[in-house]
């Protein structure tokens, strides 16, 4: 619907007003919901958009929510939040991601004094999947750094470490690869002869404390409260991955890649053209779907017959197969079909397929 081109230069923070306006201008009266990730919160964003009344939300920087906040939170205390993510649809209840919040306010100040402070809303959001996660990266990382360590362990005293310092700097390395700084606890001693010997172990409650904020993140948005209680915030900000799917169609089945050009003006136009095929991509996966009804699920799009939500990269493949026959005085050119799905996607799109014909075998 709206594209714009800017210098590989421009500051991501710093097109959030312009991208305001120029969607303002084409919602016209109506109202509408701004959805970005973390570079939309800075002071003078929000503040922008809290002055021109425009609804928000973007989860919060990392820097500007502490560790302590989430480690604080009573997950007890927490709503669970009555949505299923698409991909979940299929599996059992207890296998499905759950999502649970709780809220509070978050503030903002600006660079000088006389700065108004900033209030809004914050929902901070637990995802059971985001904790699985990060608890099974910290015990990958967590394993590789014992692997490590149970080396060194072995070769200290040795030909490679037969000095304290050798062991220590070999520990600090391992420690910022791994990334087990703040868990991690170590000692190196020596025996009569002068040979150091190195022993180790993870800090428990330190672990501890790292799984008590896994799966924790928070949203701000300037949404009334009235308008939308926290879970329904939550559910407005996972629409955006609607969105930001197109990112990959952009790069994925249009096949965007890089091109030498002699000015600037001609790398706009193209990024210009390819937005414009975008469009007509998203339009035909929309069309697509509408005309499936309510349940945009369709079979034969994958051998295995299984119902699925078809997508433009989808339809673009099978469409892709068909071929035109050439016509000559007195019979006129004829598109040859080979599947019948591409005769159902023909006719979803609502095409004239009168001068189709099917190859005789």
């Amino acid at each position: 619907m709206h594209a714009r081109v800017f210098g590989g230069s421009a500051a991501e923070v710093s097109q959030v007003v312009g991208a305001m306006k120029d969607l303002r201008g084409i919602a016209g009266t109506r109202d509408f919901l701004m959805v970005a990730d973390s570079k939309l919160v800075s002071y003078s964003n929000v503040r922008a958009l809290l002055e021109a009344g425009v609804e928000f939300v973007a989860p919060a920087p990392a820097a500007q929510v502490k560790d302590d906040v989430y480690a604080a939170l009573d997950f007890s205390r927490a709503a669970v939040v009555d949505w299923v993510p698409e991909r979940d649809t299929g599996k059992p209840a207890e296998e499905r991601e759950t999502y649970r919040v709780l809220e509070d306010t978050h503030t903002l100040t600006g660079p000088r004094k006389s700065d108004p402070v900033l209030t809004m809303r914050r929902i901070l959001v637990h995802s059971t999947a985001n904790a699985a996660g990060q608890q099974a990266a910290r015990n990958r990382r967590l394993a590789k750094a014992a692997e490590d360590l149970d080396k060194l362990t072995a070769a200290a005293g040795g030909r490679h470490y037969k000095t304290r310092e050798k062991i220590v700097a070999r520990i600090g390395v391992i420690a910022a690869r791994r990334r087990v700084a703040s868990c991690l606890r170590w000692t190196v001693t020596g025996n009569e002869h002068g040979i150091p010997a190195l022993a180790w172990h993870f800090d428990r409650d330190v672990l501890e404390a790292e799984a008590a904020i896994d799966g924790w993140y928070a949203l701000l948005t300037s949404i009334p409260a009235q308008t939308a209680d926290p879970g329904q915030v939550l559910v407005h900000y996972k629409g955006q991955g609607a969105v930001e799917r197109r990112y990959h169609d952009f790069k994925g089945p249009l096949a965007v890649t890089p091109v030498f050009v002699q000015h600037n003006r001609r790398v706009s136009a193209l990024i210009q053209v390819i937005c414009l095929a975008l469009l007509v991509f998203c339009l035909i996966e929309r069309q697509v779907r509408r005309a499936l009804g309510p349940e945009q699920t369709m079979s034969g799009l994958y051998p295995d017959k299984r119902r699925i939500r078809p997508t433009g990269r989808m339809i673009f493949y099978h469409l892709g197969e068909l071929t035109l026959r050439i016509g000559n005085v007195t019979e006129p050119p004829t598109v040859q079909i080979t599947r019948g799905v591409q005769l159902h996607l023909l006719d979803l799109l609502d095409t004239d397929i009168g001068q189709t014909r099917w190859p005789q075998t």
